[in-house]
């Protein structure tokens, strides 16, 4: 595997560091085989007492790839603060004619190298790039979500992975334009942005995200997940798990028995509503619009199977 050439240094060894390297600093091959250090890849090398986070995971991988090599993909979206699909391994994308085999190092070839931007010290494509890459690795739902995720974060904004996805030549064009298309401001989890794709797909109208309700003096009192503020009606995912958070999920049910006072009413979806029975979801969503003088299809648009199956039809 073609190497980075690097620069004879004091070696760190709270930074990733080669055999070469430990051994002109006299670390021999027995002394890199104790406890002492941990091997990230082959023929990379870490202190033990420095945890191998994903950044120095990252650092780890360019110091033995090639020196064009970007971090990209999951990686990248990581980096960035958003919300991939799970992938153990580091991903870089390095030129077509290198033919890296490293196990835990995904390589990415390609002949035209992705202009990179510096983030945390390392070189990656941007948030939109690596929205656009991943469209190769995602559907349709796991791209909103990290579109969703990447906003979130700050990293990007709804409107200019819009304005990458319409100029994008690469693969999967379609599918980054629609997904971009989804990606909405102010989502708070990816089970939100799960929840409305499965309504969006499924034809219903689509919710607004996260609406601050306030008082009369201006104050902000309550946000609410998915709503039609006009009609008062809100659809809320409830992702409690933990017994640590029973005062949150108490707080939440007092919150909605003071709108409901109000004369909001909740829809209320739980995770494992979401995936094992999402046609009792879209019942009771589109029930609970009709009662409220929201215009429902008269049949729900079949693609949402697709990406919602359910556990019986798995």
């Amino acid at each position: 595997m073609p190497r980075r050439k690097l620069p004879l240094r004091t070696l760190d060894p709270r930074l990733p560091f080669t055999r070469a390297e430990a051994l002109r600093a006299g670390i021999d091959d027995a002394a890199l085989a104790s406890s002492a250090y941990h091997q990230v890849f082959w023929g990379v090398h870490l202190s033990a007492d420095v945890a191998p986070t994903l950044v120095m995971r990252a650092l780890a991988a360019l110091t033995i790839s090639p020196p064009t090599a970007v971090v990209t993909h999951h990686t990248a979206a990581r980096l960035w603060g958003g919300v991939p699909p799970d992938s153990s391994d580091v991903h870089l994308t390095v030129p077509r004619v290198h033919r890296p085999k490293v196990a835990g190092i995904r390589p990415h070839r390609v002949v035209r190298m992705p202009v990179p931007v510096t983030r945390r010290g390392l070189p990656m494509t941007s948030a939109e790039r690596t929205f656009l890459d991943l469209g190769r690795w995602c559907d349709l739902v796991d791209l909103v979500v990290l579109g969703d995720s990447l906003v979130r974060a700050g990293a990007t904004t709804p409107q200019r992975l819009v304005d990458a996805a319409a100029t994008w030549d690469g693969t999967h064009r379609t599918l980054v334009r629609r997904a971009a298309a989804f990606v909405r401001d102010r989502v708070d989890s990816p089970m939100e942005s799960r929840l409305r794709m499965l309504l969006v797909l499924a034809g219903l109208p689509e919710p607004v995200v996260n609406i601050d309700v306030a008082d009369q003096d201006g104050r902000v009192r309550y946000r609410i997940d998915l709503s039609f503020p006009d009609q008062r009606l809100g659809i809320e995912f409830d992702g409690r798990h933990h017994i640590e958070r029973q005062g949150q999920w108490e707080s939440d049910l007092l919150r909605r028995e003071d709108l409901e006072s109000e004369g909001w009413s909740f829809v209320v979806v739980l995770a494992s509503q979401l995936y094992g029975d999402p046609a009792g979801v879209l019942a009771r969503v589109a029930a609970a619009m009709r009662t409220h003088g929201i215009r429902v299809p008269r049949r729900l648009d079949p693609q949402w199977r697709r990406h919602f199956p359910g556990r019986d039809e798995r």
